[in-house]
């Protein structure tokens, strides 16, 4: 079978294949795949290859439908999926940003290197695990009510920062400014809004995580030295989205799109598709909803930040800023956003969807902050917490040739129940430990379900996005502590 489906694939190059737009009747676009062979047939063997085919059936999506090369199942979109769809006639559906909206992460720097952290990692892990609650359902220090939290999903990483969480040059370093615009606190159901009065400032469980690293390779001297990037430098990753209050969102809305796509006549091969034109009244309903949302996880991850912060200091008995713990930059791996871009020689608006998906604009754009006009945008890529992240720029090609979006992480390659199966018996903080990384961990199968060989090897995954030229590498870190929910 698999051969059978390669066989009706283009390969445009070591990294590019194209899925011809009759592969199956109604696709409204080609499919475009960013990987090798084998990670291709990867994506074949778990069917989301076949999602690659459903998303070119949405109305106004245009050029292509897309997939990162950590591409895995997802609902609707695959996870690593791409879709640009026209603002003048396309659609918007919740299921191609996803369910945790604004899951994303974020990179601080320090002036620290590992010999000064050495002898304090523990401790250090031990308070941050104290100061950032973390786990399923779990509640933070921040307890807002009623009118207060319609503040958060409004201002976003703004609204931290005036609550005394945070830097204010954090804001400028975080995509959208930490809030995006036209975000509708009215556009939340009363649950989703129950979820979220407690959940400010906690990571979460799952893929989530907050890790101690060492910048252990750097690929371009003179990027990093702009970035504030150095070999041996201790840095520090957030990975964390928007808790229940956005999950709520999806749940919310993929259930009442069903009904909606019969209402505006829209024929989909998967009703996980299900979606409404972007300028009727549901459409601009749940972009409001996931605006808010999205606003909601930069605030978390800001309020968060301040804990990290908090903690080198009581660890280290030094402030934050003489530390140098300065962000280099937030980016979104679940969201939809309104951009223009030049296709095929005429600029367009579109909504690009990008789940699973980076933003990866090049050099000169003018959205990013000043000091990055002539890097490119910093691309955070996460690894697992046995191996290696990754920080990158966005290229002039992935403006041409993937609507500026790159990979968001190395990608399952193991379901959580599988991979809690097979470990178990196994002390996976053990086996980390005798790496060289300590790990604490809230939930019982967290450690087992989030094991190295759950995941690709993210450093596979870097290679063929650098070797597609719409991401160049700049560093590598290799994790020294965790914290897992």
């Amino acid at each position: 079978m698999a051969n059978e489906i390669k066989n009706r694939i283009k390969r445009l190059d070591k990294y590019r294949w194209l899925i011809p737009q009759d592969f199956k009747p109604g696709m409204r676009v080609p499919g475009l795949i960013f990987a090798d062979e084998e990670l291709l047939d990867k994506a074949i063997e778990d069917r989301a290859f076949e999602q690659v085919i459903n998303v070119a059936f949405l109305p106004g999506i245009i050029k292509y439908s897309l997939a990162m090369p950590d591409i895995h199942w997802g609902y609707g979109l695959p996870i690593g999926g791409v879709a640009p769809v026209r603002v003048s006639d396309g659609v918007i559906s919740p299921g191609g940003v996803g369910s945790d909206i604004n899951c994303g992460v974020r990179l601080l720097r320090s002036e620290l290197g590992e010999k000064d952290i050495k002898p304090h990692l523990q401790k250090l892990i031990d308070k941050i695990y104290v100061n950032v609650p973390c786990g399923v359902g779990s509640t933070g220090k921040i307890r807002i009510s009623g009118k207060e939290l319609d503040n958060v999903l409004i201002y976003g990483a703004k609204w931290s920062f005036k609550q005394g969480y945070g830097w204010e040059e954090d804001i400028s370093h975080i995509e959208e400014n930490g809030a995006m615009p036209n975000a509708n606190p009215d556009a939340l159901s009363k649950r989703a809004k129950e979820r979220g009065y407690e959940q400010i400032g906690t990571l979460g469980a799952g893929n989530h995580f907050l890790e101690i690293q060492v910048v252990e390779e750097i690929f371009d001297e003179d990027i990093a030295k702009k970035l504030g990037i150095f070999k041996g430098q201790i840095t520090v990753m957030i990975h964390t989205g928007s808790r229940g209050l956005g999950y709520q969102v999806c749940e919310d809305y993929m259930a009442s799109m069903v009904r909606v796509i019969q209402k505006y006549g829209i024929s989909l091969p998967d009703r996980q598709l299900a979606c409404a034109p972007i300028n009727s009244p549901e459409g601009k309903e749940y972009l409001g909803a996931m605006a808010a949302a999205a606003n909601y996880a930069w605030a978390n991850r800001e309020a968060i930040t301040h804990w990290v912060r908090e903690s080198f200091e009581q660890v280290l008995g030094q402030k934050a800023d003489k530390l140098g713990l300065k962000l280099v930059y937030d980016v979104a791996h679940n969201i939809a956003k309104f951009e223009r871009h030049n296709v095929d020689g005429k600029e367009i608006d579109l909504l690009i969807h990008r789940k699973g998906a980076t933003r990866a604009f090049g050099p000169g754009h003018k959205v990013l902050p000043e000091e990055y006009r002539e890097t490119g945008q910093p691309v955070i890529i996460p690894g697992d917490m046995g191996r290696a992240s990754y920080l990158l720029v966005g290229t002039e090609g992935a403006m041409r040739e993937s609507f500026g979006s790159t990979c968001h992480g190395a990608g399952r390659c193991m379901s959580r129940a599988e991979a809690i199966k097979k470990t178990r018996g196994r002390r996976i903080d053990e086996e980390l430990l005798e790496k060289g990384i300590y790990v604490r961990a809230r939930g019982r199968d967290t450690l087992g379900e989030e094991v190295s060989e759950a995941y690709k090897d993210v450093s596979h995954i870097v290679d063929v996005v650098a070797g597609a030229g719409i991401s160049k590498k700049i560093a590598k870190m290799r994790p020294l502590g965790v914290v897992k929910g």
